[in-house]
Order: C-alpha cells, then sequence, then structure tokens
C-alpha cells in the first residue's frame, strides 16, 4: 500500500466514524469503524466495522450501513477534497470476535491460577 492510499484510507476512516452517528437509521446501534482497506485505484473503499450486540444486531446494523452507503459517500465527497469519491462497503471486522475470545480465554487461565502465582 503506497503512503497516499494509506494516508487516503485512514482520512476515510476517520470521516466515516464521524458521520455514522449522525445517522438517522434506527437499525445502526453502536458502531466503530476498526479499519478501511482502499483498492489501489482508490475507486472502492472496504470500511471495517465492530457492532455492539448480539448477531441478530450486528445483521440489521450492516443492512442500516449498506442502505446508509450512498449518503455516507455523497459525505466523504463533501469533506474531502479528492477528485473521485470511492464507493463504499460495509464488513463486520472479524478479528474483534477473536480478540474477545482470547481475552476470555485468558481471564478464565487467570480465575484458575492462585493469587501468587500471577507474573
Amino acid at each position: 500500500m503506497s503512503r497516499r492510499t494509506a494516508r487516503l484510507s485512514e482520512e476515510i476512516r476517520e470521516e466515516v466514524a464521524r458521520i455514522i452517528p449522525t445517522l438517522k437509521d434506527p437499525r445502526v446501534g453502536f458502531v466503530t469503524v476498526t479499519r478501511t482497506e482502499m483498492t489501489p485505484d482508490l475507486r472502492t473503499v472496504r470500511v471495517h466495522v465492530g457492532v455492539l450486540g448480539d448477531a441478530n444486531q450486528r445483521t440489521r446494523t450492516l443492512q442500516g450501513l449498506a442502505q446508509a452507503a450512498g449518503f455516507i459517500r455523497r459525505e466523504l465527497g463533501r469533506r474531502l477534497s479528492i477528485r473521485h469519491t470511492p464507493e463504499v462497503s460495509f464488513h463486520y471486522d472479524e478479528g474483534l470476535d477473536a480478540t474477545e475470545r482470547v481475552a476470555r480465554l485468558l481471564d478464565e487461565v487467570r480465575k484458575g491460577e492462585p493469587e501468587g502465582d500471577v507474573e
């Protein structure tokens, strides 16, 4: 990834994180924008999000974000000074589930150890 692509990807991540709370769609719950991936031609951006809630809430939130993708793209075009505003697609960040699972396993290990053995 070139420096320009990385910089633009980070700018888009920050702006999308600012735009999402302004959405009025009741399906969109508490969303965290974790990362973005730009195509080398800067025409498409994949926005990876974390959603607070169960699988049902995650599905509803991703549907709401997909519905709002055009609005978010238009807002990005207004806020960023770039020639072509990329197409926006939203994806659930599976890495968050793995992180949560590791944290839960570490807690289980800590609970099983005697108090004096913690390093």
